[in-house]
């Protein structure tokens, strides 16, 4: 480990109003889009259709109290231990007479579409995974609820307080589609090259922090007999896909990512953005392993606690994930990404932090308020308490995680994140935005990465496609300024 230090909530959460991230990689309900600048897409107001009668600070969204509650959760890293024993039992607390049918899926997407089609849509969608919904589109199908009610509704802990004034500031950047609320991201999570502290102390090896540095180390582990990198081309491109945009980004700044979620012209076509494919894919042909191409995210993740991969790309929620499989001498820890050149734009030690695993409520769902209720809950102490115990893993909530016993990886990531300070990489929005696009990255990042194209090819095909994305006015389109 890099720091044994016991890192606070509010430690690890002191910075995070600087970054935010939808995750998830990206979509897919329909073709269309919604934008965060304009006015445009369906009304999205939550049906009152569930009403029980005047609001209270107790049931500020006048839920009817035995009206039925569907909640789909989407059951990866984290599982959906978390709805069942925490946050489904405080509903059935308040709303003793409510029924609550729960369903549990890795492929929201495929299950889903359908439903939303035929208006047959469940309450609240833990939207995550690799299969997740579009949900520009479903924002402008009119499906998705204005979330505007649950940040201004009272605080169940403390009424005098909304919901807003409880939660980390990211929230709400990262809530607005079509200029409004209509997103949840539940949890705190960073990004990084994860590797075992236990194996890296045994070998006297130390995190890198430049390039140079990165590819000796990656000599030395090569010569243990251990793949130096490697990332689930399978089911998982998208974490190289990242991977790739971060460190475009510390080269030439947030800047860099924010051109291309706003489809700037050349933006995928920067020296930034060749430069950081370039490396890794140089990375891949040295070091890397083509037989991950085949895996996916779990295989691969086996193979690093077996230490036979010592770098891999992916986010904090993969210590959760694993924690039934981690052997007795593998102990998660991450590391930012090494300085690639000499005049970067960010500094040593830039680390991607952000808030992610979204939720929604279906405005056009059975019982609405019902599901703006359910995520008031999630948005509790004793809720968000529940699920940092049960996943190990942080929530939005300010103070709700003071006193949890942290698990190493999650130490090491805040660790780091201290260390980085204001020095914050940014999340690539367009995953959300704009699914083809996003989708099609993906695809040209495996190719890259197996050599089947150059990192100019790379740059020049994924332009061609956010020029498309540009071009399309069924698109309408959104933009960021930070």
């Amino acid at each position: 480990m890099s720091s044994s230090a016991d890192f606070s909530r509010r430690q690890v959460l002191r910075r995070i109003g600087l970054t935010a991230f939808v995750a998830g990689p990206g979509a897919g309900l329909l073709a269309g889009c919604a934008t965060a600048g304009s006015g445009s897409g369906a009304s999205s107001a939550p049906s009152p259709v569930a009403s029980g009668g005047a609001s209270t600070a107790a049931n500020p969204f006048s839920v009817k109290a035995d009206a039925p509650l569907e909640v789909v959760i989407f059951s990866g890293g984290y599982t959906d231990a978390y709805a069942t024993k925490i946050h489904e039992p405080l509903y059935k607390k308040a709303y003793a007479q409510a029924a609550i049918k729960h369903t549990a899926t890795q492929r929201i997407g495929t299950q889903l579409r359908p439903r939303f089609v035929s208006g047959d849509a469940p309450d609240v969608v833990n939207n995550s995974g690799s299969d997740p919904l579009d949900l520009v589109a479903l924002q402008a199908e009119g499906h998705l609820a204005d979330l505007t009610a649950l940040f201004d509704a009272p605080s169940i802990d403390d009424p005098s307080k909304k919901v807003k004034d409880t939660i980390t500031p990211a929230v709400l950047t990262n809530a607005l589609v079509a200029g409004k609320p209509h997103v949840l991201n539940y949890t705190v999570s960073h990004r990084g090259l994860w590797y075992n502290a236990k194996l890296f102390a045994e070998k006297g090896w130390k995190p890198p922090t430049t390039w140079d540095a990165f590819l000796a180390l990656c000599e030395q582990i090569k010569g243990a007999g251990i793949t130096p990198f490697a990332y689930p081309g399978q089911v998982g491109p998208f974490y190289q896909t990242w991977n790739i945009l971060y460190t475009a980004a510390k080269i030439g700044g947030n800047q860099v990512i924010i051109d291309i979620d706003n489809l700037v012209d050349g933006a995928w076509t920067k020296d930034a953005v060749i430069k950081a494919v370039t490396v890794w894919a140089d990375l891949q042909k040295q070091f890397g392993d083509k037989a991950y191409f085949g895996l996916d995210h779990t295989q691969t993740q086996l193979k690093q606690l077996q230490n036979k991969v010592a770098f891999y790309p992916t986010g904090s929620w993969v210590e959760n994930e694993m924690a039934k499989e981690i052997p007795d001498d593998f102990e998660y820890a991450v590391m930012a990404l090494p300085d690639i050149t000499g005049g970067d734009v960010m500094p040593t030690g830039a680390f991607f932090v952000g808030v992610g695993e979204n939720f929604f409520v279906s405005a056009k769902g059975k019982n609405p308020l019902g599901g703006m209720e359910y995520l008031r809950v999630m948005l509790s102490q004793e809720g968000a308490r529940g699920f940092t115990q049960e996943t190990k893993n942080l929530t939005v909530v300010n103070g709700a995680a003071d006193g949890v016993d942290l698990p190493p990886g999650l130490k090491s990531a805040a660790a780091v994140q201290s260390a980085a300070g204001q020095n914050v990489i940014t999340d690539a929005r367009y995953e959300g935005w704009y699914k083809k696009l996003y989708d099609y990255s993906q695809a040209q990042t495996n190719s890259v990465m197996a050599g089947r194209i150059t990192p100019q090819q790379f740059a020049e095909n994924v332009q061609k496609e956010a020029d498309k994305t540009k071009k399309d006015k069924r698109i309408t389109k959104q933009t960021r300024t930070s």
